[in-house]
């Protein structure tokens, strides 16, 4: 088997995706709410926006939130990754040509073990866990998602850095004959992001593999991607082939792309507006009331330390 789980995951601990293919059946579901609360079962877990335990148990979750995971056909059908269309349907349309197997990994810069993994040796010494985060993208939308992976932290710990390395810096495959889009000049190709060390050693920083109990579907970053999840969506890198530990802050493909629109930061901040969006209001997709925005995307108990001192302003 490809992927190795280091748990047996309990049923409890996350929701069919079946379950919400009909939003009627979740409703129906919902209005047993009470027994819910008496008996552990799907209902009662998804009803906690992130509500896993991290590495050292620690609580991964933002606030408490009573949120309904986003249907899987809108996490699966409506994305980004410019790779495969600019449109919102056009990566779940076009993303059949990406070959997932094999893969490999390579971890480069100012690490003690520098090493190119195939996909299997790069996650088979990790504990896979379901974590559900938010996940808010720039355009003002937003949706509650089951993740699968591991803690980033735990890799980095696995090729430890040495004091030189200040960053990480991502990419993602370069392959113009399975990525359309990578034959035009709309981005600088390959699409790269990064983090600070520290934020990549967040625990709550997570490297992917998959969505609701399966694998990650191509057009959600398969077969490898980041979650960052107090960040803007585009920093949360699909596809990923290479990470490279730096001493200087990369310059990263959006913020090439409109340096004035997408700052290296990212954090979702619902005072510091998109030049073409406001940011203090999203939609959740799948509902037609839009919501206020949270700061660091609800997750500012946990991180907003990382930025103590730092004009949030200045540093979008």
């Amino acid at each position: 088997m490809l992927i190795r789980r280091g748990r047996d995951v309990p049923s409890s601990e996350i929701t069919p995706y079946e379950t919400y293919l009909d939003r009627r059946r979740f409703l129906r579901t919902a209005a047993v709410g009470a027994a819910a609360a008496l008996v552990p079962g799907s209902l009662a877990a998804c009803n906690e926006a992130g509500g896993n335990e991290g590495a050292g148990g620690e609580s991964t979750s933002g606030e408490a939130v009573q949120e309904e995971l986003t249907p899987y056909e809108h996490v699966t059908g409506y994305n980004n990754f410019y790779e495969f269309g600019t449109g919102k349907e056009d990566p779940a349309r076009n993303a059949h040509t990406l070959v997932t197997r094999p893969w490999s990994v390579a971890v480069e810069g100012h690490v003690a073990k520098p090493a190119v993994y195939d996909l299997e040796d790069f996650i088979a010494p990790h504990k896979l866990e379901d974590r559900t985060y938010r996940l808010r993208c720039v355009e003002a939308w937003s949706m509650v998602i089951p993740w699968r992976g591991f803690p980033l932290r735990d890799l980095i710990a696995r090729v430890e850095p040495t004091a030189s390395a200040k960053f990480i810096e991502f990419f993602t495959l370069l392959d113009p004959a399975q990525m359309p889009l990578q034959r035009t000049g709309i981005l600088d190709w390959p699409y790269n992001e990064g983090l600070r060390l520290d934020e990549a050693m967040h625990p709550l920083t997570l490297m992917v593999t998959g969505l609701y109990g399966k694998d990650l579907p191509n057009q959600n970053g398969a077969p490898l991607r980041l979650i960052v999840p107090w960040k803007y969506g585009f920093k949360s890198i699909k596809s990923i082939v290479r990470m490279r530990f730096v001493e200087e802050m990369p310059r990263t493909a959006w913020m090439k792309a409109g340096p004035t629109e997408y700052g290296f930061y990212a954090n979702v901040n619902p005072d510091v507006d998109h030049p073409r969006w406001n940011q203090d209001k999203e939609r959740r997709i799948g509902e037609f009331r839009r919501r206020d925005t949270l700061m660091f995307n609800g997750y500012a108990d946990q991180v907003a330390s990382l930025y103590t001192g730092m004009d949030l302003r200045r540093n979008f």
